[in-house]
């Protein structure tokens, strides 16, 4: 018997509980994540008017990353109805680029041990990524072009940045986001100084004096050969004298050129050397950094101490930043923390991951939301920690959900609406139909309760579905589900989840 047309039996034209991760799910993207939620979804999303942060500890399959998912979908509404008051999102869920930069920058003797590599990572590796990844969406965005249609442009990104928002920053906001893009730009799709230049043409930033004192340096070196040149030929000193003249007095018409160029060169060192998670090399470095001037460059905070200190003065320059582009708030979506090559799914490594992130003062910092999707193994980490982490995390201010559980009436819910989102209009078929009637409701909601969530759910009914359309052929169909097939790819499963 075919199950799609067990299915189509029922008005269903496709099957809700093939996929089961949100990621690459259909029916999840095209219509359940505006339509179905979990009990505790208001206490995670909040008000995007005013982001806060939310942690959510659930086990593998409980819907983190659908969570997540739902939460990007509906700050890009909330960004389209409020288009002078957007939130900036930033997607930190892929965690391998960063890992495997700090990886090769570590030691050669603890890069090949895990644990040791992430004994290392600390808070401003954190930051420093975050603002990697928003400061290189923010880059992309604007050199994407202007376009001359914003109702359509905001429909279909309402995160876009035009021309119009760039021409009404000032100079100190947009030196502020050169020196960022200096710092944090990680984008491969051309030359870093290349791109880097493109930006500062965006930004109007005009800069043409900082080199007033190379021109110095070569306008003393032009009017130093012309008079060495002319007591040489009028044997007033010698060829050897007049050489070793021009030299030094070369060398002190470039003295002002040498002297920012060697701070340039110490201040591109150190973040070549602190900032351990990016890609930048020392000489393109250097080369930007000489494209500002001295004294703009001295008062401001860079990351090139091994501190947390600068890393939040330059967040706190990058949100000022956004601001005067229509941005009131930064939001930072944090899933996948188990998939990152160097941690493989272990609760130990993952911990050395996270547990630098558990910063009261990050939380906590004003116009910043971080929505942390976690693992459940590390909220039994959290409760074995010392009163030190706690009072530093202060996880009791963040809106914690210790158990991102199901119970058997939200997964029959959950089952029901991706029914109706993949049935036809004129029926209505729900989870119970698909059974014969000794299995009524009340059994189905103890056994949804113990699937406990939705990734064992949708393959339990996806595996007894196949089962009994394997018992039956389509010259002789049964579109009801028996009570002895269900008890046995029950029994099954069960046994499968618990070892």
């Amino acid at each position: 018997m075919n199950i799609q047309s067990f299915l189509e039996h029922h008005g269903i034209l496709r099957n809700p509980f093939a996929e089961e991760d949100a990621q690459t799910d259909p029916v999840f993207k095209e219509h359940c994540i505006v339509s179905a939620y979990h009990p505790v979804w208001d206490k995670i999303y909040g008000d995007p008017g005013e982001p806060a942060t939310a942690i959510i500890f659930g086990p593998k399959g409980s819907g983190k990353t659908a969570m997540r998912l739902q939460i990007d979908r509906h700050l890009g509404a909330y960004n389209r109805e409020h288009p002078t008051k957007r939130v900036f999102v930033i997607r930190y869920d892929d965690f391998n680029p960063f890992l495997d930069h700090f990886q090769e920058r570590s030691s050669w003797g603890s890069s090949t041990k895990p644990e040791k590599v992430l004994d290392a990572w600390r808070l401003w590796d954190h930051m420093d990524a975050v603002l990697c990844i928003g400061v290189t969406d923010l880059i992309d965005r604007v050199l994407e072009g202007d376009n001359h249609d914003e109702a359509e442009s905001l429909q279909n990104d309402p995160a876009r940045i035009h021309q119009q928002d760039l021409d009404r920053l000032d100079r100190t906001t947009a030196r502020d986001l050169l020196l960022l893009a200096c710092c944090y730009d990680q984008s491969t799709s051309s030359t870093f100084t290349g791109r880097w230049n493109v930006f500062r043409s965006k930004l109007h930033y005009r800069n043409w004096w900082v080199w007033w004192d190379l021109s110095l340096g070569l306008a003393w070196m032009l009017l130093s050969c012309l008079a060495t040149i002319s007591l040489v030929r009028g044997d007033k000193i010698q060829f050897k004298t007049g050489f070793w003249l021009l030299l030094i007095a070369t060398l002190a018409g470039f003295a002002p050129y040498l002297y920012r160029w060697l701070r340039c060169f110490r201040k591109s060192w150190g973040i070549r050397r602190r900032m351990r998670i990016g890609k930048r090399e020392l000489g393109s470095l250097r080369k930007v950094l000489m494209r500002f001037p001295i004294k703009e460059l001295d008062s401001q905070p860079l990351p090139r101490f091994a501190r947390t200190d600068d890393r939040f003065e330059l967040l706190t320059k990058f949100q000022m930043a956004i601001k005067k582009l229509g941005f009131s708030g930064v939001i930072v979506l944090i899933d996948r923390v188990d998939e990152p090559h160097l941690t493989g799914g272990k609760p130990e490594l993952m911990r050395r991951l996270v547990w630098p992130l558990l910063d009261n003062k990050l939380l906590k910092h004003p116009g910043l939301g971080i929505k942390m999707m976690l693992p459940q193994e590390l909220h039994r980490a959290v409760d074995r920690e010392s009163t030190e982490f706690h009072e530093r995390a202060r996880l009791d201010k963040q809106n914690m959900i210790p158990a991102f559980a199901w119970t058997g009436e939200s997964l029959y819910d959950l089952a029901r609406v991706r029914m109706l989102a993949c049935g036809m209009e004129d029926r209505v078929a729900e989870p119970k139909d698909l059974f014969c009637d000794q299995i009524g409701y009340a059994r189905l909601l103890v056994v949804f309760q113990q699937l406990r969530v939705p990734r064992h759910l949708f393959r339990f009914l996806y595996r007894v579905m196949v089962e009994h359309c394997n018992k039956y052929s389509d010259a002789q169909p049964e579109f009801k589900v028996d009570q002895q097939t269900f008890e046995s790819v029950l029994a099954v499963y069960l046994r499968e989840i618990e070892t």
